[in-house]
Protein backbone atom coordinates (compact mmCIF):
# COMPACT_ATOMS: atom_id res chain seq x y z
CA UNK A 1 0.00 0.00 0.00
CA UNK A 2 0.99 3.63 -0.42
CA UNK A 3 1.20 5.55 2.86
CA UNK A 4 0.02 9.15 2.95
CA UNK A 5 2.38 11.17 5.14
CA UNK A 6 1.93 14.81 6.13
CA UNK A 7 5.25 16.63 6.61
CA UNK A 8 5.40 19.60 9.00
CA UNK A 9 9.02 20.83 8.88
CA UNK A 10 8.22 23.64 11.31
CA UNK A 11 10.67 26.12 12.77
CA UNK A 12 14.39 26.70 13.16
CA UNK A 13 16.45 23.64 12.29
CA UNK A 14 13.32 21.52 11.90
CA UNK A 15 13.31 21.70 8.08
CA UNK A 16 17.00 20.73 7.95
CA UNK A 17 16.66 17.57 10.02
CA UNK A 18 13.34 16.59 8.42
CA UNK A 19 15.05 16.73 5.02
CA UNK A 20 17.61 14.18 6.23
CA UNK A 21 14.92 11.90 7.64
CA UNK A 22 13.16 11.95 4.29
CA UNK A 23 16.45 11.38 2.49
CA UNK A 24 17.06 8.19 4.45
CA UNK A 25 13.47 7.03 3.88
CA UNK A 26 13.91 7.53 0.14
CA UNK A 27 17.16 5.53 0.12
CA UNK A 28 15.56 2.67 2.04
CA UNK A 29 12.45 2.70 -0.16
CA UNK A 30 14.61 1.99 -3.19
CA UNK A 31 15.65 -1.27 -1.55
CA UNK A 32 12.43 -2.41 0.13
CA UNK A 33 9.72 -1.20 -2.23
CA UNK A 34 8.29 1.10 0.45
CA UNK A 35 5.66 3.35 -1.11
CA UNK A 36 4.55 6.69 0.27
CA UNK A 37 3.23 10.09 -0.74
CA UNK A 38 4.36 13.26 1.01
CA UNK A 39 2.41 16.47 1.48
CA UNK A 40 4.29 19.40 3.01
CA UNK A 41 2.51 21.90 5.24
CA UNK A 42 3.67 25.41 5.98
CA UNK A 43 2.85 25.55 9.69
CA UNK A 44 4.89 27.21 12.40
CA UNK A 45 6.37 30.49 13.50
CA UNK A 46 7.08 32.00 10.09
CA UNK A 47 3.51 31.44 8.92
CA UNK A 48 2.15 32.87 12.16
CA UNK A 49 4.30 36.01 11.85
CA UNK A 50 3.33 36.39 8.20
CA UNK A 51 -0.42 35.69 8.39
CA UNK A 52 -1.45 35.49 12.04
CA UNK A 53 -2.57 31.89 11.47
CA UNK A 54 -1.49 28.98 13.63
CA UNK A 55 -3.80 26.19 12.46
CA UNK A 56 -6.17 27.35 9.71
CA UNK A 57 -9.81 26.27 9.82
CA UNK A 58 -10.25 22.70 8.66
CA UNK A 59 -6.55 21.84 8.94
CA UNK A 60 -6.95 19.38 11.80
CA UNK A 61 -9.62 17.47 9.90
CA UNK A 62 -7.38 17.46 6.84
CA UNK A 63 -4.47 16.03 8.83
CA UNK A 64 -6.79 13.41 10.25
CA UNK A 65 -6.92 11.89 6.78
CA UNK A 66 -3.22 10.97 6.71
CA UNK A 67 -1.58 7.74 7.79
CA UNK A 68 1.12 9.57 9.76
CA UNK A 69 2.58 13.02 10.43
CA UNK A 70 6.31 13.76 10.35
CA UNK A 71 7.12 16.86 12.42
CA UNK A 72 10.38 18.81 12.56
CA UNK A 73 10.16 21.28 15.43
CA UNK A 74 7.92 23.99 16.87
CA UNK A 75 9.31 27.16 18.43
CA UNK A 76 10.28 30.56 17.03
CA UNK A 77 12.35 33.23 18.84
CA UNK A 78 10.07 36.02 17.59
CA UNK A 79 6.87 34.38 18.86
CA UNK A 80 6.00 34.55 22.55
CA UNK A 81 6.30 31.24 24.42
CA UNK A 82 3.10 29.22 24.52
CA UNK A 83 1.45 30.57 21.37
CA UNK A 84 2.80 27.96 18.97
CA UNK A 85 3.18 25.25 21.56
CA UNK A 86 -0.46 25.47 22.64
CA UNK A 87 -1.96 26.57 19.36
CA UNK A 88 -0.21 24.03 17.18
CA UNK A 89 1.59 21.22 18.99
CA UNK A 90 -0.79 20.67 21.91
CA UNK A 91 -3.84 21.30 19.77
CA UNK A 92 -2.77 18.60 17.33
CA UNK A 93 -2.09 16.16 20.17
CA UNK A 94 -5.45 16.84 21.78
CA UNK A 95 -7.69 17.06 18.71
CA UNK A 96 -6.08 14.06 17.02
CA UNK A 97 -6.30 12.23 20.36
CA UNK A 98 -2.64 11.31 20.36
CA UNK A 99 -2.92 10.15 23.93
CA UNK A 100 0.43 8.38 24.14
CA UNK A 101 3.80 10.07 23.99
CA UNK A 102 6.21 7.23 23.28
CA UNK A 103 9.88 7.72 24.09
CA UNK A 104 12.38 4.92 23.55
CA UNK A 105 15.51 5.44 25.65
CA UNK A 106 18.20 3.32 24.03
CA UNK A 107 21.96 3.79 24.13
CA UNK A 108 23.73 2.72 20.94
CA UNK A 109 27.28 1.48 20.58
CA UNK A 110 29.63 4.33 19.76
CA UNK A 111 27.63 6.95 21.70
CA UNK A 112 29.19 8.54 24.75
CA UNK A 113 27.08 8.05 27.86
CA UNK A 114 27.51 10.48 30.78
CA UNK A 115 26.98 7.65 33.27
CA UNK A 116 30.10 5.94 34.57
CA UNK A 117 30.42 2.27 33.65
CA UNK A 118 27.08 2.14 31.82
CA UNK A 119 26.77 0.91 28.26
CA UNK A 120 24.18 -0.20 25.68
CA UNK A 121 23.28 -3.33 27.66
CA UNK A 122 22.25 -1.11 30.59
CA UNK A 123 20.12 1.51 28.82
CA UNK A 124 17.25 0.11 26.80
CA UNK A 125 13.80 1.05 28.07
CA UNK A 126 10.67 2.89 26.94
CA UNK A 127 8.67 5.64 28.62
CA UNK A 128 4.93 5.71 27.94
CA UNK A 129 3.76 9.21 28.84
CA UNK A 130 0.06 10.06 28.98
CA UNK A 131 -0.21 12.89 26.46
CA UNK A 132 -3.58 14.65 26.66
CA UNK A 133 -4.41 15.24 30.34
CA UNK A 134 -2.69 16.45 33.50
CA UNK A 135 -1.41 20.01 33.80
CA UNK A 136 -1.35 20.31 30.00
CA UNK A 137 -5.13 20.14 29.68
CA UNK A 138 -5.45 23.93 30.01
CA UNK A 139 -7.77 24.03 33.02
CA UNK A 140 -7.16 27.07 35.22
CA UNK A 141 -6.59 30.77 34.79
CA UNK A 142 -6.03 34.12 36.49
CA UNK A 143 -7.91 36.30 38.91
CA UNK A 144 -6.91 39.91 39.58
CA UNK A 145 -4.08 39.61 37.08
CA UNK A 146 -1.54 42.42 37.29
CA UNK A 147 -2.51 43.40 40.83
CA UNK A 148 -0.86 42.57 44.17
CA UNK A 149 -3.75 40.15 44.76
CA UNK A 150 -3.07 38.16 41.59
CA UNK A 151 -4.08 34.49 41.76
CA UNK A 152 -3.08 31.95 39.12
CA UNK A 153 -4.19 28.32 38.95
CA UNK A 154 -3.27 25.42 36.68
CA UNK A 155 -5.40 22.38 37.37
CA UNK A 156 -4.12 18.83 37.05
CA UNK A 157 -6.90 16.95 35.26
CA UNK A 158 -6.87 13.16 35.38
CA UNK A 159 -9.67 10.86 34.28
CA UNK A 160 -9.87 7.16 34.96
CA UNK A 161 -10.47 6.70 31.22
CA UNK A 162 -7.32 8.60 30.30
CA UNK A 163 -5.12 6.91 32.87
CA UNK A 164 -6.42 3.43 32.07
CA UNK A 165 -5.93 3.62 28.31
CA UNK A 166 -2.33 4.78 28.79
CA UNK A 167 -1.75 1.98 31.30
CA UNK A 168 -3.19 -0.64 28.95
CA UNK A 169 -0.97 0.61 26.13
CA UNK A 170 2.05 0.29 28.41
CA UNK A 171 1.13 -3.23 29.55
CA UNK A 172 0.70 -4.28 25.93
CA UNK A 173 4.09 -2.80 25.06
CA UNK A 174 5.81 -4.61 27.94
CA UNK A 175 4.30 -7.85 26.69
CA UNK A 176 5.28 -7.12 23.07
CA UNK A 177 8.86 -6.19 23.95
CA UNK A 178 9.16 -9.46 25.85
CA UNK A 179 12.30 -8.17 27.56
CA UNK A 180 11.99 -8.12 31.35
CA UNK A 181 8.16 -8.17 31.10
CA UNK A 182 7.75 -5.60 33.82
CA UNK A 183 5.96 -2.27 33.98
CA UNK A 184 6.79 0.52 36.39
CA UNK A 185 4.25 3.18 37.34
CA UNK A 186 5.97 6.50 38.04
CA UNK A 187 4.01 8.93 40.20
CA UNK A 188 3.81 10.76 43.52
CA UNK A 189 1.21 8.89 45.53
CA UNK A 190 2.40 10.26 48.86
CA UNK A 191 1.68 13.91 47.99
CA UNK A 192 -0.60 14.07 44.94
CA UNK A 193 -3.01 11.77 46.70
CA UNK A 194 -6.10 12.32 44.54
CA UNK A 195 -4.58 12.26 41.05
CA UNK A 196 -2.17 9.43 41.69
CA UNK A 197 -4.68 7.36 43.60
CA UNK A 198 -6.61 7.14 40.33
CA UNK A 199 -3.45 6.03 38.52
CA UNK A 200 -2.51 3.58 41.29
CA UNK A 201 -5.90 1.84 41.32
CA UNK A 202 -6.13 1.68 37.53
CA UNK A 203 -2.60 0.30 37.31
CA UNK A 204 -3.17 -2.49 39.79
CA UNK A 205 -6.74 -3.38 38.82
CA UNK A 206 -5.92 -3.61 35.11
CA UNK A 207 -2.67 -5.44 35.75
CA UNK A 208 -4.21 -8.00 38.08
CA UNK A 209 -7.20 -8.66 35.83
CA UNK A 210 -5.65 -8.68 32.36
CA UNK A 211 -1.85 -8.81 32.56
CA UNK A 212 -0.87 -11.36 35.19
CA UNK A 213 2.27 -12.18 33.18
CA UNK A 214 3.66 -8.64 33.57
CA UNK A 215 5.38 -7.75 36.83
CA UNK A 216 4.12 -4.50 38.35
CA UNK A 217 6.43 -2.02 40.07
CA UNK A 218 6.03 1.51 41.42
CA UNK A 219 8.41 4.41 42.10
CA UNK A 220 7.94 8.04 43.07
CA UNK A 221 9.08 10.42 40.33
CA UNK A 222 12.02 11.70 42.38
CA UNK A 223 13.23 8.13 42.97
CA UNK A 224 12.77 7.39 39.26
CA UNK A 225 15.10 10.23 38.28
CA UNK A 226 17.72 8.99 40.74
CA UNK A 227 17.52 5.45 39.39
CA UNK A 228 17.72 6.65 35.79
CA UNK A 229 21.21 7.81 36.74
CA UNK A 230 22.23 5.10 39.20
CA UNK A 231 20.59 1.96 37.81
CA UNK A 232 19.08 2.50 34.33
CA UNK A 233 19.30 -1.26 33.76
CA UNK A 234 16.39 -1.71 36.18
CA UNK A 235 13.86 -0.37 33.68
CA UNK A 236 11.89 -2.02 30.89
CA UNK A 237 8.67 -0.01 30.36
CA UNK A 238 7.58 2.99 32.43
CA UNK A 239 4.10 4.52 32.41
CA UNK A 240 3.70 8.05 33.72
CA UNK A 241 1.35 11.02 33.74
CA UNK A 242 1.94 13.99 31.45
CA UNK A 243 4.07 16.49 33.40
CA UNK A 244 6.32 13.97 35.11
CA UNK A 245 6.70 12.21 31.78
CA UNK A 246 7.84 15.42 30.12
CA UNK A 247 10.58 15.78 32.74
CA UNK A 248 11.88 12.23 32.96
CA UNK A 249 12.03 11.75 29.19
CA UNK A 250 14.46 14.68 28.88
CA UNK A 251 16.65 13.00 31.48
CA UNK A 252 16.27 9.80 29.47
CA UNK A 253 17.52 11.64 26.38
CA UNK A 254 20.66 12.69 28.21
CA UNK A 255 21.58 9.20 29.39
CA UNK A 256 21.12 7.82 25.86
CA UNK A 257 23.58 10.34 24.50
CA UNK A 258 21.69 13.61 24.15
CA UNK A 259 18.94 15.30 22.19
CA UNK A 260 20.72 14.52 18.94
CA UNK A 261 19.56 10.89 19.09
CA UNK A 262 16.25 11.24 20.95
CA UNK A 263 13.12 10.60 18.89
CA UNK A 264 9.51 10.34 20.00
CA UNK A 265 6.02 9.59 18.83
CA UNK A 266 2.65 11.10 19.67
CA UNK A 267 0.48 8.04 19.24
CA UNK A 268 -3.18 7.45 18.55
CA UNK A 269 -3.33 3.66 18.12
CA UNK A 270 -6.61 3.94 16.23
CA UNK A 271 -5.90 7.13 14.29
CA UNK A 272 -3.11 9.30 12.93
CA UNK A 273 0.12 9.53 14.92
CA UNK A 274 2.85 12.18 14.77
CA UNK A 275 6.60 11.54 15.02
CA UNK A 276 9.35 14.02 15.82
CA UNK A 277 12.87 14.58 17.12
CA UNK A 278 12.45 15.89 20.65
CA UNK A 279 15.32 18.40 20.66
CA UNK A 280 13.33 21.49 19.65
CA UNK A 281 13.93 24.07 16.95
CA UNK A 282 17.45 25.23 18.01
CA UNK A 283 16.99 28.55 16.15
CA UNK A 284 20.57 29.76 16.74
CA UNK A 285 21.81 26.99 14.45
CA UNK A 286 19.31 27.56 11.65
CA UNK A 287 20.81 27.21 8.18
CA UNK A 288 24.30 26.40 9.46
CA UNK A 289 24.31 22.66 8.55
CA UNK A 290 25.67 21.78 12.01
CA UNK A 291 22.86 20.05 13.94
CA UNK A 292 22.65 16.29 14.35
CA UNK A 293 19.85 14.76 12.24
CA UNK A 294 19.87 11.32 13.90
CA UNK A 295 16.87 12.05 16.12
CA UNK A 296 14.80 13.02 13.07
CA UNK A 297 16.01 9.95 11.19
CA UNK A 298 15.04 7.88 14.25
CA UNK A 299 11.62 9.52 14.24
CA UNK A 300 11.20 8.41 10.62
CA UNK A 301 12.15 4.90 11.73
CA UNK A 302 9.51 4.98 14.48
CA UNK A 303 6.93 6.24 11.98
CA UNK A 304 7.60 3.39 9.54
CA UNK A 305 7.48 0.86 12.36
CA UNK A 306 4.05 2.19 13.37
CA UNK A 307 2.89 1.87 9.75
CA UNK A 308 3.84 -1.80 9.69
CA UNK A 309 6.89 -1.27 7.46
CA UNK A 310 9.18 -3.38 9.62
CA UNK A 311 11.86 -4.08 7.02
CA UNK A 312 12.27 -0.41 6.14
CA UNK A 313 12.26 0.61 9.81
CA UNK A 314 14.88 -2.01 10.65
CA UNK A 315 17.09 -0.83 7.81
CA UNK A 316 16.97 2.74 9.12
CA UNK A 317 17.84 1.68 12.65
CA UNK A 318 20.69 -0.47 11.36
CA UNK A 319 21.94 2.49 9.35
CA UNK A 320 21.93 4.66 12.47
CA UNK A 321 23.73 1.98 14.47
CA UNK A 322 26.39 1.42 11.80
CA UNK A 323 27.03 5.15 11.53
CA UNK A 324 27.37 5.60 15.29
CA UNK A 325 29.76 2.66 15.64
CA UNK A 326 31.84 3.62 12.59
CA UNK A 327 34.16 5.99 14.42
CA UNK A 328 33.48 8.67 11.80
CA UNK A 329 31.06 10.67 13.95
CA UNK A 330 33.14 12.64 16.44
CA UNK A 331 30.27 13.97 18.55
CA UNK A 332 26.51 14.42 18.53
CA UNK A 333 26.79 18.07 19.60
CA UNK A 334 26.02 20.81 17.08
CA UNK A 335 29.12 21.89 15.22
CA UNK A 336 31.30 19.14 16.66
CA UNK A 337 30.12 16.12 14.68
CA UNK A 338 33.02 15.95 12.25
CA UNK A 339 30.54 16.28 9.39
CA UNK A 340 27.57 18.46 8.55
CA UNK A 341 23.87 17.75 8.88
CA UNK A 342 23.50 16.91 5.20
CA UNK A 343 26.66 14.84 5.12
CA UNK A 344 25.51 12.77 8.08
CA UNK A 345 22.18 12.21 6.34
CA UNK A 346 24.05 11.04 3.25
CA UNK A 347 26.19 8.71 5.36
CA UNK A 348 23.24 7.07 7.12
CA UNK A 349 21.24 6.82 3.89
CA UNK A 350 24.12 4.92 2.29
CA UNK A 351 24.50 2.55 5.24
CA UNK A 352 20.73 1.94 5.52
CA UNK A 353 20.45 1.02 1.86
CA UNK A 354 23.37 -1.40 1.71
Amino acid sequence: MTHKIAVLPGDGTGPEVVAEGLKVMEAVAAKTGLKYELTHYDLGGERYLRTGEILPDGMVDELRGYDAIFLGAIGHPDVAPGILEKGLLLRLRFELDQYINLRPVKLYEGVDCPLKNKGPKDIDFVVVRENTEGLYSGAGGFQYKGTPQEVSTQVHVTTRFGAERAIRYAFDLARKRNKDKKLLLCGKTNVLTFVHDTWWRAFNEVGEADYPDIKREYAHVDATTMWFVKNPEWFDVIVVENMFGDIITDLGAMIQGGLGVAAGGNINPAGVSMFEPIGGSAPKYTGMNVVCPIAAIGAAQMMLESLGETESANRIEQGIMKALSSGKIESLSAGKMGMGTREMGDFIAKLASE
